[in-house]
């Protein structure tokens, strides 16, 4: 039984990052099309999401190191 919930855990994440990223990547198109920044997509919900994502990780590794 542990191992559904674990399955049903992973498969939930995937959703979720197949989800944020399809959502940045509609940003990203959005962006070119209007012919802005290339930071601008960043700067959106999305964007924002995807760096607090990769920031928290190493800034909690910087802080127990």
């Amino acid at each position: 039984m542990s191992t559904i919930v674990i399955i049903i855990k992973l498969l939930a994440i995937l959703v979720a990052a197949i989800s944020l990223g399809t959502w940045f990547l509609k940003e990203v198109a959005k962006s070119r099309a209007e012919g802005t920044s290339w930071m601008t997509p960043y700067k959106s919900i999305p964007g924002i999401l995807i760096l607090v994502s990769v920031f928290v990780p190493v800034i909690y590794w910087i802080i127990t190191k």
